[in-house]
């Protein structure tokens, strides 16, 4: 098979598993396995590769993401502990108590549990927590629903940048490394990305005070969803400060201590469930509690693994970027970094973080090697932008969890996001131009 014909096959490969995603026919994982072993097939049938060599690329594939499948395995677990143990409850109440019927105090403080409640890096998680709290009090307030969104979103998308972040692990599965080594280097643009989410806050209470919220005089303490009250069935509040400071000291390591990030959640974990939980029955129980969730992500890792060991170590990427770098002009090829920065909350609600992520980025990221542009300055325009505008795309599940919860139609959660997310994206893009973060 030539070059050409490898690369139409890539393509189709591509569109199929897209196809499969956007139309929900089947999960991630189950897409990629099937789509990669038919393309695999193809490849064995026309004689380009023996079963031997294309068995060889898909472990390899598979190999480059194993690290990445237990970091999702055992952060899900590390954070899913302490929500268990009721130490965010204890945080959010008191920061509750501190508010009371200030409107942008309400909104600052919606901002806050946003980005403590999304620690875990799961969407639905935070929405869960966050609106219930708040909604009653934006109701008494008469601040709009549209409004909690908004900041919701603004703040998960900052915070969705961590390391154990779905975005941050795939793009570091794309490019090969750790995704604490991505992450270092997106740091200084996620700082810049919590400011603007906390001014999100401020501004936009403000602009709904302008218009008459707060009204109100009453101390509303007591309206806040009842979390600050809820007792959880493995709630330890003689344990709150053993566990915030174990919380500390497991971020701490992953930003300073040269260990793989998987190896320090695995302590972590050990750590919080022998002295939160005694006795392997109980442990045994927590454990399995949270295994949903962590073996759906790591499977579709693993998966998305055998996909990648077929079209990288097969040549089809190479052969598509060279085909698509036809249509770009050579002027324009070294700007390719600030153009995929531009389009990417756009390109975000038409393609979930799946196909994105695995079908779009290994494809921009041989393209722009043509133009000398490093693979890592795609990937953080691509997760940075990308990820301001996660939770108002509608092919994100917890797009409509979050919506849902506030009672919020999907078409008016875009129309009053899209065009804020939008320029905080510009802003996060030029903030990293002019820290060096990406250059070009």
């Amino acid at each position: 098979m030539n070059e050409t014909m490898l690369a139409l096959l890539g393509f189709v490969t591509i569109i199929a598993v897209i196809t499969l995603l956007l139309k929900n026919v089947t999960v991630p994982s189950l897409a990629f396995v099937s789509v990669a072993t038919i393309t695999s097939a193809i490849l064995v049938a026309t004689g380009t590769f023996s079963v031997s060599e294309m068995g060889d690329f898909i472990a390899e594939g598979v190999k480059g993401v194993h690290a990445t499948a237990a970091l999702f395995i055992f952060s899900v677990l590390f954070f899913g502990i302490m929500t268990d143990v009721g130490m965010f409850d204890k945080i959010i109440g008191a920061l509750m108590k501190k508010v009371g019927h200030n409107v942008v105090g309400v909104t600052l403080m919606t901002s806050i549990i946003a980005m403590i409640a999304h620690l875990d890096g799961a969407g639905a998680a935070t929405f869960l927590i966050t609106v219930p709290a708040m909604l009653p009090i934006y109701k008494k307030l008469k601040i709009r629903p549209t409004t909690l969104l908004l900041i919701c979103v603004t703040s998960m998308g900052v915070m969705n940048l961590l390391p154990w972040g779905g975005p941050t692990m795939r793009a570091a599965t794309v490019l090969g490394i750790e995704p604490n080594e991505l992450w270092l280097q997106i740091l200084p643009m996620q700082i810049v990305g919590i400011i603007i989410a906390l001014a999100t806050a401020v501004f936009w209470g403000v602009v709904e005070k302008k218009r008459g919220a707060g009204t109100d005089g009453e101390n509303l303490t007591a309206e806040a969803g009842g979390l600050q009250e809820e007792v959880r069935e493995y709630a330890r509040p003689k344990l709150f400060w053993f566990n915030l400071i174990l919380t500390l000291v497991v971020i701490v390591c992953l930003i300073f201590v040269k260990v793989p990030a998987y190896y320090v959640f695995m302590i972590g974990c050990a750590i919080a469930l022998l002295v939160n939980f005694r006795g392997a029955s109980l442990q045994n129980k927590i454990i399995k509690s949270h295994a949903g969730p962590a073996i759906m992500m790591s499977s579709t890792i693993l998966c998305a693994g055998v996909f990648l060991g077929v079209m990288e170590n097969t040549g089809i990427m190479n052969n598509m970027a060279t085909v698509l770098a036809g249509f770009v002009p050579m002027s324009m090829g070294r700007f390719l970094p600030i153009i995929i920065g531009v389009l990417a909350v756009p390109l975000t609600l038409m393609f979930d973080t799946d196909s994105f992520f695995f079908g779009l980025m290994p494809v921009l990221i041989e393209i722009a090697g043509n133009f000398g542009v490093l693979p890592a300055h795609i990937a953080i325009v691509m997760v940075v932008c990308r990820n301001c505008a996660t939770f108002i795309s509608p092919v994100v599940p917890a797009t409509f969890l979050g919506i849902g919860l506030a009672d919020v139609e999907i078409k008016d959660h875009i129309k009053r996001c899209f065009p804020w997310i939008w320029g905080v994206s510009i802003v996060c893009l030029l903030a990293g131009l002019v820290l060096g973060v990406v250059k070009f």
